[in-house]
């Protein structure tokens, strides 16, 4: 079970094991196979993680011994999750709304300059 993430702006790869109950072996394994996790490492070569990374062990544990994905069902999982993240949101009725008065209004202004034209062509009545 996930414990309260202390808001750090960096955690050693032991705090990460307390709070997520993962062992560091695997961390580190999980490194290697999952792009997403890569913690920065100081000059000493000690692994810095963010919180969003302590909160991406948590979701890759969660796949891997709960849900019982292999690792490469965990990483297309987040990979879609990742997608979906990134796709652009969804309008929602107001904008529709707005879009449509839009549409009418342009296709009544386009009409009207169509007559006014027609009243400024040479030879019009």
């Amino acid at each position: 079970m996930l414990q309260e993430i202390p808001d750090k702006l960096y955690y050693r790869i032991g705090e990460v094991e307390t709070l997520t109950g993962v062992p560091a072996y695997v961390l580190r394994y999980w490194e290697s196979e999952f792009k997403l996790l890569r913690p920065k490492k100081n000059l000493a070569g000690q692994r810095l993680y963010r919180k969003r990374d302590v909160e991406l062990v948590a979701r890759i544990k969660t796949l891997r011994y709960e849900e019982r994905l292999t690792l490469e069902g965990a990483k297309k999982r987040l990979a879609a999750e990742a997608r979906r993240k990134s796709a652009p949101p969804e309008p929602d009725a107001r904008e529709g709304r707005y879009g449509a008065a839009l549409r009418r209004l342009r296709t009544q202004l386009l009409a009207l300059r169509s007559l006014l034209a027609r009243d400024r062509a040479p030879g019009a009545p």
